[in-house]
This record gives structure tokens, C-alpha cells and sequence, in this order.
């Protein structure tokens, strides 16, 4: 059973196969054969192992034709997987903010953490063109470990997703952190960002769409 934290560099072929999963968010048995480079047979027997081990999940999906198709996702448990190892001491610090000031001061004291990133930051994006500047925002967030990636739509707008979040943990008990994600986004892009997609309400991604294109 694999209980430690992931290598960036996959040792063990279930390693490879749930950071595939990571990556692409539900995948059929056939995709991750083609990734994996091996039998199906065999792909089938890790699978069967990391769901033993609560790290997968599967479900059936309807074809109009055929034979219905089984897809697998992680598991909330596998995000253990994922850390950022400072999720702990975070926690206990916004706890104690929480005991002394309650929600407010939790919040208040996020918002000036985002206001001093923000500042920090500005200047990796602030001479760039918006398309530029939208690809180093997706950049500085997966630099904190978000697996975070960003592409144009044909309408004009950007759509920026993260396919892992570094803080899930954290932001499952205090939320106030992901209702600032988008504001931080917006402070180092100077355009509107929407929440479209969010992993704490089972989505596989947290998809940004920036508004370039009033």
C-alpha cells in the first residue's frame, strides 16, 4: 500500500498510474494502458489494488452503443498523497486566529496575506501581455503545488485550472482560503475571475475562467 507522499519522478508503475489519474482525472483502463505502457491485464490488477486500498474509485458510464465503459478517479484519501507539508502548522495557526477573532479575523487576516503575495508577485506579470501573464499565473500557482495549467478559448477568455490542491486540507476547514484563490487571481491579472469548477464540490478540476473579453 503506498502511504507516503508521491516522488516528481515515479518509481513504481502504481505511482506513475495514480499520478496519471492526477493529471488526466478520469481515465478508462485503455487511456492508461497507452500512458503506462503495458497490458491491460496488468493495468487492471493495479487498479484493483490502489481501489482495495481506498486511493481509486470507479464508476460506469451509459454508451449509446456497446458495452457500458468503467472510469476511474483518486479518492478523496489519495490527496494525502499530494501534501505540502505545512498544512499542519497553517491549521493550528488560523485555529488560534479562529479562537481569538472567529471567522472575521480568519478572514482579515488571509485577505492581507493575499494583498502581500499580490505585491510580491505583481512584478513577474505586470509587463506582460494578458495571454502571458495568464500562462505565469498558472505558473506561480504550480510552483505552490497546485498542478495548475491554463489554455485560450476560442471566445477570447481563459480558463485556468488546477488539477491538485496544495492546501485541501486547510481549505476544507477554513473555505474563506478558496473564496480568495479567484481575488488573488484577479490582482495579478487586473481582468474579472469566475469559479466554474471546484474540487470541494466533487469536480475533478478548480477551473478559473478569466475574463479578457468584457
Amino acid at each position: 500500500m503506498i502511504t507516503q507522499p508521491l516522488p516528481a519522478v515515479p518509481e513504481r508503475t502504481q505511482e506513475a498510474l495514480l499520478l496519471h489519474l492526477k493529471r488526466g482525472g478520469e481515465m478508462t483502463v485503455s487511456e492508461l494502458v497507452q500512458l503506462l505502457n503495458i497490458t491491460s491485464m496488468a493495468v487492471r490488477r493495479h487498479l484493483t489494488a490502489l481501489q482495495q486500498d481506498g486511493l481509486v474509485e470507479s464508476r460506469v458510464e451509459k454508451q449509446s452503443r456497446g458495452r457500458p465503459t468503467f472510469k476511474f478517479r483518486l479518492t478523496e484519501k489519495s490527496e494525502s498523497l499530494f501534501p505540502s507539508g505545512v498544512q499542519g502548522l497553517a491549521i493550528d495557526l488560523l485555529d488560534i486566529v479562529f479562537e481569538q477573532s472567529g471567522s472575521k479575523g480568519v478572514m482579515d487576516l488571509l485577505e492581507r496575506r493575499n494583498a502581500k503575495m499580490a505585491e510580491r508577485l505583481l512584478s513577474r506579470v505586470e509587463n506582460l501581455p494578458i495571454a502571458e501573464r495568464v500562462i505565469e499565473v498558472a505558473k506561480i500557482f504550480s510552483e505552490n503545488g497546485y498542478m495548475t495549467e491554463s489554455k485560450s478559448l476560442e471566445d477570447g477568455n481563459f480558463i485556468i485550472f488546477q488539477r491538485h490542491c496544495a492546501v485541501h486540507d486547510l481549505a476544507n476547514q477554513y473555505r474563506q482560503i478558496c473564496v480568495l484563490e479567484p481575488k488573488l487571481m484577479e490582482d495579478l491579472l487586473g481582468l474579472k475571475v469566475t469559479r466554474e469548477k471546484y474540487m470541494m464540490k466533487d469536480d475533478q478540476v478548480c477551473a478559473y475562467l478569466v475574463h479578457a473579453i468584457s
